[in-house]
């Protein structure tokens, strides 16, 4: 019997807008994995700290506020602190180009913009986590 992938999706810093991130949830959840939907205007401790005690394999992270390497920057310190380097970190939104490679550089597994199909992100999680 295969595991069943536990993912947060969690919108992060202080934009409010969470329908992209609300419809990634639901994509996520249809194809089978299980979602922890934290919401908006979360910061990095709060997400790492949910991540630890839900034992997920996967944060997706949904940024329109343009803070993405900042923000994204503080996560990945908090997840090494925590000893959770393991943890597959998807990043989407309003992400130009040219900030892709810095976000990878740091850790992120993947980067979605506008227009991403959802089963582009169910192909990526399943490529990234190995259960």
């Amino acid at each position: 019997m295969e595991k069943t992938i536990r993912v947060l999706v969690s919108k992060i810093g202080l934009d409010g807008h969470d329908r992209g991130a609300k419809v990634i949830a639901y994509g996520l959840r249809d194809a089978g994995f299980e979602v922890i939907f934290m919401g908006v205007r979360q910061t990095p401790e709060r997400i790492v700290n949910t991540a630890v005690q839900e034992d997920v394999k996967v944060i997706g992270l949904s940024i329109l506020s343009g803070a993405h390497i900042p923000l994204v920057k503080k996560l990945m310190e908090k997840l090494k602190l925590a000893g959770c380097e393991d943890v597959v970190v998807l990043v989407g939104g309003v992400i130009p180009e040219s900030d892709k490679p810095a976000l990878k550089e740091m850790g992120v597994s993947e980067v979605f913009t506008s227009g991403t199909h959802i089963h582009q992100v169910v192909d990526a999680i399943r490529r990234h986590v190995k259960v």
